[in-house]
């Protein structure tokens, strides 16, 4: 008795499952992708402590910060040191962007034409810390290919924002590993196509059970000698925070 049937059954059972599996790890939309990167940096919410610092060819600055996020609606930042800036807060609570100057006891809500201005001096933008824009939402994604970044293999994806998008770049293309969803390079574009910053990670560590980079070096792409870093001493992720903690009444009251 023959066994061909059997046999050329069992090569169609091999073939439709290796045909499942490709399909499975190949239909990942650009989309999706820039959704799973998010989830794994931001979590349900988080709590972090860091340090930035500012170089430029002839002075250096430091500070310390403290940061509170919760989804994509909302997000506190305080400054803890230096002294001159201690108690600085900035405050992100849907589409809207507040700033604490302690110096003035006045809290100043920031306009959307304020998002491309540099925070505090860095070569960081509003937007870039506060992410008054999503990724997710407010952009269309489109995969480029893929590329390596620190030796691992990446998603090259470009987002573009959409048209009724109020985002401060022309576009954007970043650099998403393939294994753990790490957002490792991004490249920042005004609306002409030009390259203004690139943001660089690097020293990947266990933060808060997860593997991320725990160095972000933003480098301008015209400003010889001008870079901004920073780096994460602690994150703590799906922490309990209220919605209420995120209020123009708390910013002068948080420590």
């Amino acid at each position: 008795m023959s066994h061909k049937p059997k046999r050329m059954k069992r090569l169609a059972i091999l073939l439709f499952i290796a045909g499942f599996f490709h399909t499975t790890l190949f239909s990942q939309s650009p989309s999706s992708i820039v959704q799973r990167s998010e989830d794994h940096v931001r979590g349900k919410s988080s709590t972090a402590d860091m340090v930035i610092t500012t170089v430029r060819p002839k002075w250096t600055r430091t500070m310390e910060m403290k940061t509170w996020v919760k989804g994509t609606q909302y997000a506190m930042i305080l400054i803890k040191s230096p002294a001159k800036e201690k108690g600085t807060a900035f405050l992100k609570r849907n589409r809207e962007v507040w700033n604490w100057v302690p110096s003035l006891e006045r809290t100043i809500k920031l306009p959307p034409s304020m998002m491309s201005q540099s925070w505090m001096g860095t070569d960081f933008t509003n937007d870039d810390l506060v992410k008054e824009a999503s990724a997710v939402e407010d952009y269309t994604h489109k995969l480029l290919g893929s590329g390596k970044q620190l030796d691992l293999d990446c998603y090259k994806i470009e987002m573009v924002p959409k048209a009724d998008a109020a985002v401060v770049w022309g576009k954007v293309i970043v650099w998403i590993d393939k294994k753990d969803y790490m957002q490792l390079r991004t490249e920042f574009y005004d609306e002409r196509g030009r390259l203004v910053n690139t943001m660089q990670g690097s020293e990947i560590k266990l933060l808060g059970g997860r593997r991320l980079p725990s160095k972000l070096t933003m480098v301008p792409a015209n400003k010889k000698g001008h870079k901004t870093e920073i780096v994460y001493r602690d994150i703590q992720f799906d922490t309990s925070i209220s919605d209420g903690f995120f209020t123009t009444a708390n910013m002068s009251k948080i420590k």
